[in-house]
């Protein structure tokens, strides 16, 4: 389990040090950076699977992420009575995006090349972010003698004992250490990093729209996993079903629609479809037949209920299009897929808040805007977290 995420100079987020728990609520109002903490920790996982230069290419380059504001707020700054002005810059500005759990952490440093010399430049992607810097260290928070694994440009080095190994020394700039050293029997501690990020899950957006997948049959196989744009719904409840919890999958049908049940089954041709089975009416309902809204928290069973529990999963506004007196339903949901997976729900929706709030697990975090910079409201020196980033 993450107990610690950090991250400077992204968008809206100058410097952010949070804790966190099995269960994370990110709550604020609009305009207060939940997206942009979303997407930061999006971009973090994207280290694992090689496309974080091209995440940061599709968000407008490096350049347009980064803190806009001065390199630092002072106290005179906040009271109002210095104005904000800009200012030579003394450091080489960086993306940085780390986490850490109680055994180990990773940090990755993202910055743009150095300026080019006198001529055309020597590549027509000379321009792209490079990677800097990344780290992997032993405990809760770095330290000098607690790195374990340390990339410094195209070195790759890992310690061995009291010393130091060369793994690499012409890793591309735009490569992450994860895409050349994740050997689990050579740099075990790569590989090990590198498999957990990838098992994060994100979740955003299920399509309900009358042409989405979900309302129409699919050809089906065993899907512990659920699709992110939710396609194979059928397949993943079905799966539940036969390998996974069912009784908990009973219980949030009924949870949320009372009288209700679920029924999967397959064509001639192998599609699986949908019925669902409401009180009062003579047939089921085929999944093209449903409201978003009840699609929409099949789709959420689905996800929640996996046989395959990942180590964090992240809920980007759940609540959409579902109906407010779904909400604490969808919030029992949620609490019970924290006891099998780090679980982050990202809200704005009160009576969702509410609900998670009385678990005795919700760690919530409400964030806030000061002078254009997202902050928690109320974190003080004390309420942060230890956090070191590498040199």
């Amino acid at each position: 389990m993450l107990t610690t995420l950090s991250i400077a100079n992204y968008r809206s987020i100058q410097s952010l040090t949070i804790p966190l728990g099995p269960l994370n609520l990110i709550t604020g109002p609009n305009g207060s950076g939940k997206s942009n903490l979303y997407k930061a920790l999006r971009l973090l996982a994207k280290t694992a699977s090689g496309g974080v230069v091209n995440s940061l290419a599709e968000e407008g380059g490096l350049q347009s992420t980064f803190w806009a504001g001065p390199e630092e707020i002072s106290e005179a700054m906040r009271r109002g009575d210095v104005d904000i002005e800009p200012v030579v810059r003394k450091d080489v500005i960086r993306l940085k995006l780390g986490f850490s759990s109680e055994t180990f952490g990773y940090t990755v440093s993202l910055g743009l090349p150095s300026p080019p010399p006198k001529g055309p430049p020597p590549s027509l992607f000379y321009f792209d972010p490079e990677i800097k810097h990344e780290c992997i260290f032993s405990g809760p928070y770095y330290r000098p003698a607690s790195c374990l694994v340390e990339r410094k440009g195209s070195m790759v080095r890992i310690r061995e004992g009291r010393s130091w190994e060369v793994a690499s020394q012409h890793i591309h700039a735009y490569d992450s250490m994860f895409d050349a050293h994740a050997d689990p029997s050579s740099a075990a501690e790569v590989f090990h990093t590198r498999e957990m990020i990838r098992s994060w899950r994100f979740y955003d957006h299920f399509r309900t729209d009358a042409d989405a997948p979900a309302r129409k049959p699919q050809l089906g196989t065993r899907t512990p996993v659920l699709h992110h744009d939710g396609r194979d719904v059928a397949a993943a409840l079905r799966t539940i079903m036969e390998i996974g919890d069912k009784e908990a999958l009973d219980k949030a049908i009924e949870d949320a629609f009372p009288g209700c049940s679920l029924k999967i089954v397959a064509g001639r041709d192998g599609r699986f479809a949908m019925e669902f089975y409401q009180k009062g009416l003579l047939r089921p309902l085929s999944s093209a037949e449903l409201s978003d809204g009840t699609l929409r928290f099949l789709l959420w069973i689905a996800a929640l209920l996996t046989p395959r529990p990942p180590a964090l999963m992240v809920l980007n506004e759940p609540e959409t299009s579902l109906h407010p007196d779904l909400l604490p339903a969808l919030a029992r949901l949620i609490t019970h897929a924290s006891q099998h997976s780090q679980v982050w729900v990202i809200s704005h929706a009160n009576r969702l808040i509410n609900a998670l709030n009385q678990h005795p697990d919700c760690h919530a975090i409400e964030l806030e805007k000061v002078l254009g910079q997202t902050e928690v409201q109320g974190q003080g020196l004390l309420d942060t977290p230890n956090w070191y980033w590498p040199d």
